[in-house]
């Protein structure tokens, strides 16, 4: 099967919601301003939209997988019932190298900077990463991206050097702003 589809790649926390840190449920789940309608905006424009997460709380013992696989469970509810959006993917890595315990302390493939969440959703769901676009507020995220072969790289969040050098990444303030930069493309 040859891949057909183009995706979003989104970071969660930081992109999608607040960042409160280690967030595992509904409740503490807050969304960013426009987040939502910029969903909504990249899946009418033929993105599937992924999740693409680290999730070393899992690892750390804050929370469980079953605890995140519930907040997902409601994160793509609420953007099917309320802007009829569909999520098509949540890949998560609950590896940390040294603060985990147990068998999730470890150097892995998934956790980003390392491509591997985006290589195994790109196999799965038949995406063309050539195609696609990935959304992150950390320089790790956009290295996956880079790794992984994604074309179209935002760092969003504060302005910074970080991304010199990283051929195909810009800033943009907010997910947010990232339909209308798509828009505004001049390439």
């Amino acid at each position: 099967m040859s891949a057909s589809r183009k995706a979003a790649f989104l970071d969660r926390d930081g992109v999608i919601n607040v960042d409160h840190g280690y967030v595992s449920t509904w409740e503490a789940f807050e969304f960013l301003p426009g987040a939502e309608r910029a969903m909504q905006s990249l899946h009418r424009a033929g993105y599937q939209l992924v999740i693409i997460s680290n999730q070393s709380g899992i690892g750390r013992g804050f929370y469980t997988e079953d605890d995140l696989l519930a907040l997902n469970g409601c994160l793509a509810t609420h953007m099917q019932s309320e802007f009829d959006t569909p999520v098509t993917g949540f890949y998560h890595c609950p590896h940390h190298p040294t603060e985990a315990i147990g068998p999730l302390r470890t150097a892995c493939d998934c956790r980003k900077p390392a491509p591997g969440m985006i290589l195994q959703a790109a196999q799965e769901l038949d995406l063309l990463l050539t195609e696609s676009l990935l959304v992150g507020d950390k320089t790790s995220d956009i290295l996956a991206g880079e790794a992984a072969g994604v074309v179209r790289l935002f760092k969003v969040g504060e302005l910074s050097s970080e991304l010199e050098g990283i051929e195909n990444a810009e800033w943009v303030p907010a997910l947010s702003e990232v339909p209308a930069r798509l828009m505004s493309r001049t390439d």
